[in-house]
């Protein structure tokens, strides 16, 4: 409960000199998490390979800080397995909640000890930053809570994984409906919310990142490239593509055997032939029926 609270005073306090609408969402988000929200105490799907230990000194923006080592020094790190909203820094425009998300994630960690767990294919990005699940640790140096369930679950960020992540991504996907569900931070603006399938809408937030929710209508395998189509004409219809090279990281699903079932995918929105998402592996597809 106190680090609900803790982390309702960081918003709360990211937001005093915000518009009022941006304080109230500050406060009902803040609100939500003191009295509805528990913390998640005991790891979830920690990766095996055990990474760097130090204190949080700075905190970028909502996925995002600088880690001080135990030996001085300084390591940037992104929190893998999702996306909080952007700043201005980072986008033409701030996204809605990105100061919202930044002052939770404060709340959260900055000051505490934490651990980096690795997964991905690579352990550093192309900034050089390390690309981690991070858990805070408690007196004894035990990991004590996942900091990307957090979160999630206050409704800070999205799901969004990396091919070659390692992580427990049933559990992210529960967080993320409940918070969705309950309109928590994000889930309560319609800059986050969940996409129809329906292809002129759609083909208004091309190169944004998307959540599309509908019934696949009909599938494909043309020369290995994977098509999942969801209405009668691919030309114009919203589709989600997966490339040659990336179809056996699909292996476990067939993905040409979904015809008929509802999914929600994620990604970013491409026009080819109508509006697309390509996806490089499973983890962003959900098989929801």
């Amino acid at each position: 409960m106190q680090q609900s609270c803790d982390i309702k005073a960081g918003v709360a306090n990211a937001s005093r000199k915000a518009s009022p609408l941006t304080r109230r969402r500050a406060l009902l988000l803040g609100t939500a998490s003191c009295f509805l929200l528990g913390n998640i105490k005991k790891p979830l799907g920690a990766p095996a390979q055990a990474g760097e230990v130090g204190r949080v000194t700075r905190i970028i923006d909502g996925d995002s800080f600088v880690l001080t080592l135990e030996n001085g020094e300084s390591l940037s790190v992104r929190l893998s397995t999702l996306q909080a909203p952007q700043m201005a820094a980072r986008a033409a425009r701030g996204w809605p909640y990105a100061a919202e998300a930044k002052a939770g994630l404060s709340a959260l960690i900055k000051g505490r000890q934490v651990k980096l767990f690795y997964g991905g294919e690579a352990r550093r990005d192309r900034y050089g930053r390390a690309v981690a699940q991070v858990y805070t640790l408690d007196k004894t140096g035990a990991s004590d809570i996942w900091v990307q369930a957090e979160m999630i679950r206050f409704g800070l960020a999205r799901v969004y994984s990396w091919r070659g992540d390692e992580a427990d991504m049933n559990a992210l996907y529960q967080l993320e409906a409940e918070a969705r569900e309950r309109s928590r931070g994000i889930w309560g603006h319609s800059f986050y919310a969940v996409r129809r399938p329906d292809p002129d809408p759609l083909a208004q937030y091309v190169d944004s990142l998307q959540i599309v929710e509908g019934i696949i209508t009909s599938t494909a395998d043309i020369r290995g490239r994977i098509y999942l189509n969801f209405g009668a004409d691919y030309k114009t219809d919203f589709t989600i593509a997966i490339a040659k090279k990336h179809a056996k990281q699909f292996a476990d699903i067939d993905p040409v055997s979904l015809a008929g079932a509802r999914v929600r995918v994620r990604g970013w929105i491409e026009l080819i032939n109508g509006p697309m998402i390509w996806i490089d592996h499973p983890d962003r597809l959900e098989i929801l029926s």
